[in-house]
């Protein structure tokens, strides 16, 4: 088998074995293509700790992100991995090698000033505008990653009882809660929603079809700029203010962790980090001797 092979082989047992996600397996995807153009004529079953050394150096001068190394040496962690589960070879170059380390950013967070502002953006006197507030409502009311929002589904909403359920990373399915305004939007969108071709799609675009992750970044954008939000706006920022307003509320973490659909506490654990800092910005704010 040709490297290339070699890799297709184990993208499908990740997505087969272990039900990882398309962004996932794409990302993946990305960093073996470059190891193996980097590995140049060297089979990748003769690869050698050397080789995985000179990859992970080409990756530093390069100058990504330290998470982006550790995902791609984590991708070529698991290409050899899967070569020695299906013996077509007896050694792992990884083995020894030190995976990079990387530390979690705190997550950018809106107020709760900037939110209202955010979600007051739309102008529902129009379809378009109903289905944008609507939008909106449910992104921050439940917290779901854009690709769960767009994928939302007609028979997995639920105005009445009020929760949405979204299939997640892994194809792993949960419910979240929707709030009573979520619902509500929800329930106006509906009633103007023109459909001009049979789906089960919850939100559409102009042309009837379900709605693009870039479709929806593009609109998060523009009622940012009409809200005058001078903070970097993404689909990810609201999901982090969401889980910050919820846990500052008073929230369970492990409810938190529920709700957004992380397999490992510890990936939930960075919104206490947020906490603790506007703790320390309190302090020094009305303690007399800060």
């Amino acid at each position: 088998m040709t490297n290339e092979q070699w890799v297709d082989r184990f993208l499908q047992y990740l997505r087969i074995e272990k039900g990882l996600a398309d962004n996932s397996l794409e990302a993946y995807r990305h960093d073996l293509a470059m190891y193996c153009a980097h590995l140049g004529g060297i089979e990748v079953l003769r690869a050698q700790a050397a080789d995985v050394s000179k990859f992970l150096k080409f990756l530093y001068g390069r100058k990504l992100k330290p998470r982006s190394a550790t995902r791609a040496f984590a991708a070529v962690r698991g290409l050899h991995k899967f070569l020695l589960l299906e013996r077509a070879t007896t050694e792992n170059p990884t083995a020894n090698i030190e995976q990079p380390r990387w530390w979690k950013p705190l997550p950018h967070v809106l107020t709760l000033e900037e939110v209202d502002r955010l979600l007051a953006a739309p102008d529902t006197s129009s379809p378009k505008g109903l289905r944008d507030r609507a939008l909106l409502e449910v992104l921050y009311a439940t917290g779901l990653r854009v690709s769960e929002l767009v994928g939302l589904r007609l028979d997995g909403v639920n105005i009445e009882a009020g929760f949405v359920r979204c299939v997640g990373k892994g194809s792993k399915e949960r419910v979240v809660p929707l709030g009573a305004p979520a619902a509500a939007a929800v329930g106006a969108y509906l009633q103007a929603r023109r459909v001009r071709k049979p789906t089960n799609y919850l939100f559409l675009n102009h042309h009837g079809e379900k709605l693009s992750r870039m479709g929806f970044w593009k609109i998060l954008r523009a009622y940012g700029l009409q809200a005058a939000i001078k903070k970097k706006l993404t689909p990810h920022v609201v999901r982090h203010s969401f889980a910050t307003h919820l846990l500052e509320h008073g929230a369970d973490l492990r409810a938190v962790q529920t709700m957004l659909g992380h397999t490992n506490i510890s990936t939930t654990e960075i919104y206490t980090h947020v906490m603790r800092e506007r703790l320390k910005e309190i302090y020094k704010s009305y303690h007399p001797r800060a």
